[in-house]
């Protein structure tokens, strides 16, 4: 029995502990961008690829400078390798077909030295320089990208969330309404005033209300885990929206947004495209300065020494220095027009990367004027699907009453509840479509 008192308690101290532990976090839409610039997913990914194109920016620099490299070796011969001679080699009156056996060497050896190499010309590195900083430009280019993808997801994701929540605020208090009405019609029916199709008509829509409000409930929860995954927190965080939906939509409103026209090389996909096409050109290059000679030297310094036995930490161990210094040139002369083909292929692909660059300016135009086109109508739509919400009000309110008042139908007065929910939604679609919309908007124009 005390162990089970035991076990409850500690698991229960474990349930409070992890609950302390929970982190918390309250967002405006602002806030909630600046933290997934530093902690989404992506973007630490983003950050460690531009420090890995410096380190290999580096590496290519450090390929034409000085490089120096020791080594040491030690032989042991424990059987000679034999060399046969004549056999009046080193004596002429000896037999000339006599063949001698000798060993050369000594039975140990070792040597150490050092070398100092450097490049001295080298047309595939001069070329390789200038492509590390193209290299290293092309992951700064694609971290922007990261950055203006992530900024649009995220006020994607921070607009569903509000869109759900103002959902259920509606549906709710629809509910709270309409239970009400069903209520008081009930009354009036068990007093025979009115049919039971009129009761049956309210709870058809009194259900599908709880059905739809079931519903945005658990698209809410999904909503807010895909925001906190977004934001790059654990989705079993707990997160407040300070923003509201109607507030970031009045601020959202610009008409004068894209008046100013659109500077294609602004935008973040064209400088990438513009990127490819300098890699492509010095690609070209590259093939091209292989028909060039290298020129390389070399100074090497050491030293050998030489025993039967192994007395090489012995102080008095003769130890002979050696050194030289060597110079290399390689012309590349014939190679039966193997480099002429990679030339021509290296020329091929510059030239598709050209037209590749027009293609995206064309195509980045086109995502403009659409784009631009999208927001403006989400204005206007918006504006509309505000008046009509109006109207939906008091087209439902003036039906109640009638309803109420035996004027009217069950039949009118569903359908101008129907009208009335579906207004709603569009009044909330449309102000979340104002922030997308503007959001992809100045993602084309890069825009911040």
């Amino acid at each position: 029995m005390k162990n089970k008192i035991l076990l409850t308690f500690l698991l229960m101290a474990s349930m409070l502990q992890a609950q302390e532990q929970k982190q918390t976090y309250s967002f405006s839409l602002q806030q909630a961008i600046d933290h997934a610039l530093q902690n989404n997913y992506s973007a630490i990914n983003a950050n460690r690829d531009i420090d890995a194109a410096k380190q290999k920016k580096w590496e290519t620099t450090a390929a034409g400078l000085p490089q120096i490299s020791g080594s040491a070796s030690y032989l042991n011969n424990f059987d000679f390798t034999l060399q046969g001679i004549s056999g009046n080699a080193f004596n002429p009156s000896a037999d000339p077909n006599t063949i001698s056996l000798v060993a050369f060497g000594t039975k140990q050896s070792m040597t150490s030295s050092l070398t100092l190499s450097q490049l001295i010309f080298d047309g595939s590195y001069i070329v390789a320089l200038q492509a590390s900083k193209t290299y290293l430009k092309y992951y700064e280019n694609a971290k922007q990208k990261t950055n203006v993808d992530i900024k649009e997801m995220v006020i994607n994701a921070y607009g569903n969330v509000l869109l759900a929540e103002e959902s259920i605020a509606i549906l709710e208090k629809n509910k709270a309404t309409l239970s009400k009405t069903l209520s008081d019609t009930q009354e009036t029916y068990k007093n025979g005033l009115i049919e039971e199709e009129n009761v049956e008509q309210l709870q058809i829509t009194l259900a599908s209300i709880e059905s739809n409000l079931n519903n945005t409930k658990r698209l809410l929860d999904v909503a807010n885990k895909m925001l906190k995954f977004t934001l790059g927190i654990d989705v079993s965080s707990e997160l407040t929206l300070t923003d509201k939906l109607d507030n970031l939509t009045v601020s959202n409103l610009d008409m004068a947004l894209g008046q100013n026209g659109f500077e294609v090389t602004n935008n973040i996909s064209y400088q990438m495209a513009s990127n490819f096409q300098d890699q492509k050109s010095l690609e070209l290059k590259l093939q091209r300065s292989k028909a060039l000679p290298t020129l390389a030297a070399a100074v090497n310094l050491g030293y050998n020494s030489f025993a039967n036995d192994f007395s090489f930490a012995d102080s008095k161990q003769k130890w002979n220095k050696f050194s030289n210094l060597g110079v290399s040139l390689s012309v590349p002369i014939f190679s039966s027009f193997g480099r002429s083909a990679k030339t021509q292929q290296a020329k091929i692909a510059f030239e598709q990367a050209k037209t590749q660059l027009t293609q995206t300016e064309q195509q980045l135009k086109l995502q403009y004027e659409k784009a631009k086109s999208e927001y403006e109508f989400s204005i206007e739509e918006y504006a509309t699907s505000k008046s009509n919400l109006n109207l939906a009000e008091r087209i439902e309110k003036k039906q109640q009453i009638k309803f109420t008042e035996g004027l009217s139908s069950s039949f009118d007065f569903s359908e101008a509840q129907r009208q009335l929910y579906t207004a709603q939604q569009n009044y909330l679609q449309s102000m979340v479509n104002i922030i997308n919309k503007k959001a992809a908007l100045e993602k084309i124009t890069n825009k911040n």
